[in-house]
């Protein structure tokens, strides 16, 4: 019989008597960050790239832009699409194949906090409205798994789209032919949205689950803020509910937090916003 349950049990009650103290298991606040360490230019062959390391946990992500049609329904706007991949070396629950359930729900919600906030105009990336548009690609990997891939996936994203840069293009009408020229653009980034994800465990809140909180908590926000105090986008996830002031309290706590993550950010890839 396995003791998994047993064991579990045991880091569950530990969490819990010492949330009660006002303590975490690794010593932070309940508002504390584990520590942060981000890298640009770290994949030669793409337009963009990003590592970031929260506590243990290890994402790469890589921006790759291409060229081809708009959707139907935003013939002047560019494309945008997450793709997110759980490397199965980065955590034992991890397996190969397509991508499950949890991948696609860290892909959507680290896409849509940048698509809803407008952070990459879109608009600029339009070639010939409703025929030739500029592709993007954020690509997510998951190196280590120690919780909360939410906010160090919105950390590498945005990383990276802040540190892309793009080759020029030249449209030819008469014979549709289309140049690419050796001089390179940024990508019109404007809004640096990142996502402050909060675990509610035993009643009490706390920012930066680490795996041991994800495996214990009730129920998780994540609050998506850009520089001007925007909201652009909430998401709970697993079982369990927030009270009306639970909520209020994250979304306070997440513009707090989100601000201090954007320095850093921003000093990490040496640019400021437009």
């Amino acid at each position: 019989m396995s003791d998994a349950p047993v064991m579990a049990g045991i880091m569950r009650d530990r969490i819990l008597n010492l949330l009660k103290k006002g303590k975490r298991i690794d010593g932070r606040g309940f508002e504390d960050y584990r520590d942060v360490e981000i890298k640009t230019n770290v994949i030669e062959k793409a337009e963009g790239s990003a590592w970031v390391r929260l506590g243990e946990t290890r994402v790469l992500v890589g921006i790759k832009v291409d060229v081809g049609e708009p959707f139907p329904d935003l013939p002047d706007r560019g494309v945008m699409t997450t793709n997110v991949e759980l490397v199965p070396l980065a955590s034992p629950t991890f397996e190969p194949g397509p991508p499950d359930e949890n991948a696609i729900e860290l892909a959507r919600i680290v896409d849509r906090g940048i698509r809803e906030s407008q952070a990459v105009e879109l608009e600029k990336l339009v070639i010939v409205p409703g025929k030739l548009v500029r592709v993007i690609f954020i690509d997510v990997h998951v190196l280590d798994h120690d919780g909360n891939l939410i906010d160090a996936t919105g950390l590498g994203a945005m990383a990276a789209l802040l540190t892309a840069r793009i080759p020029k293009l030249e449209y030819n009408g008469e014979t549709g032919e289309l140049v690419r020229l050796d001089e390179y653009e940024p990508l019109p980034v404007r809004h640096v949205p990142l996502p402050v994800t909060f675990a509610k465990i035993g009643g009490n809140m706390v920012v930066d689950p680490s795996l041991d909180e994800e495996r214990v908590m009730e129920s998780r926000i994540t609050v998506t803020f850009d520089e001007t105090g925007h909201v652009s986008a909430v998401q709970k996830g697993e079982g369990g509910s927030f009270k009306l002031e639970e909520v209020m309290y994250a979304v306070d706590t997440a513009m707090r937090k989100s601000s201090e993550l954007r320095e850093m950010l921003l000093s990490s890839v040496d640019r400021g916003l437009p």
